[in-house]
């Protein structure tokens, strides 16, 4: 139920996220903004953890994987913009 949950919350990170930077070289559809939110999950959870601010094991929530998301988003278009 976990995977399922962490599926659920990526794709409502990745929406949210989208709509804070918007761009038109951004990856679309359901499974591209699912993974979007989830590996911004996953990027909040390292900063925070690097930072301090999250104890090993434990994990970024929503509002962490929209920051994680948006940094995604910032980087993927700064990327974009070079190629």
């Amino acid at each position: 139920m976990g995977i399922i949950w962490t599926i659920i919350i990526g794709l409502i990170a990745g929406i949210v996220a989208k709509f804070i930077v918007p761009g038109n070289r951004e990856p679309a559809g359901f499974v591209l903004t699912a993974l979007l939110g989830v590996v911004g999950a996953f990027v909040a959870t390292f900063l925070g953890q690097a930072i301090g601010w999250y104890q090993p094991g434990e994990g970024a929530g929503l509002i962490g994987a929209i920051v994680g998301a948006v940094i995604i988003l910032v980087v993927w278009g700064f990327i974009a913009r070079r190629a």
